[in-house]
């Protein structure tokens, strides 16, 4: 299982480094802190903005990991594991190949667009409320990564094990806003910088996950 948890988190981090997530980063944090994060001069205490974007990481954790409880809970139900397998390393390959298809055509890596109005909801819980609603966001442009971290969690036959599959990568993605969040003068203009690798990361991924799907289909990972 530690094997399946490094790939899940794997995923989440390269959730965080795609298109549509990285560049993005300075708006997901002035979502939840306000715009002052990017004046020095009013910009909220380092305990601050990790409370808001702790509360942001557990918005859209909440959400992927029901998503992963539902998907290990179908695998539990199928109550196959040649099934499990071939149904969850088919969708896993079928994943990889979507990203590296959308290195080809880039209008299959879109985000939704959400506008959120919190209205009377204010301080951490407006930022868990801010948080899933961006996971909702992210689904379509990370889609693949999700499902084939989704398609990982219904392999293990289990709810518990889908859920913390999720949960790790949930954990890849958010850890890096925890420091970019406290180290924003920083990193924010290493962002600009790292996107140039985008592609390439956007191809190592999907490469990823077609191995691992095959790991799946042949019993090396999963139930």
């Amino acid at each position: 299982m530690e094997i399946t948890l490094l790939i899940a988190f794997s995923a989440g981090l390269l959730a965080f480094l795609s298109p549509c997530v990285l560049p993005l980063v300075p708006v997901y944090l002035a979502s939840v802190c306000g715009p002052q994060v990017f004046d020095p001069a009013v910009r909220p205490g380092h305990l601050v903005i990790l409370r808001h974007t702790l509360g942001f990481i557990l918005g859209f954790s909440l959400v992927f990991v029901a998503m992963g409880a539902a998907a290990g809970f179908a695998g539990f139900v199928l109550n196959s594991s040649a099934t499990v397998r071939s149904v969850g390393g088919g969708l896993m390959v079928l994943m990889g190949l979507f990203v590296l298809a959308g290195l080809k055509f880039p209008w299959l890596n879109y985000q939704r667009g959400f506008h959120l109005s919190p209205g009377n909801i204010t301080g951490s819980l407006r930022s868990l409320v801010v948080g899933a609603v961006f996971s909702l966001a992210w689904a379509p442009c990370i889609v693949a990564l999700l499902g084939g971290t989704l398609s990982l969690a219904l392999s293990t036959g289990g709810w518990w094990q889908g859920s913390y599959l999720l949960a790790a990568f949930s954990l890849g993605i958010g850890l890096p806003f925890v420091i970019i969040g406290l180290a924003f003068d920083a990193l924010s203009p290493r962002i600009k910088r790292l996107g140039r690798y985008s592609l390439r990361l956007h191809a190592a991924s999907g490469l990823l996950m077609i191995a691992v799907g095959i790991s799946i289909l042949a019993g090396w990972l999963g139930s």
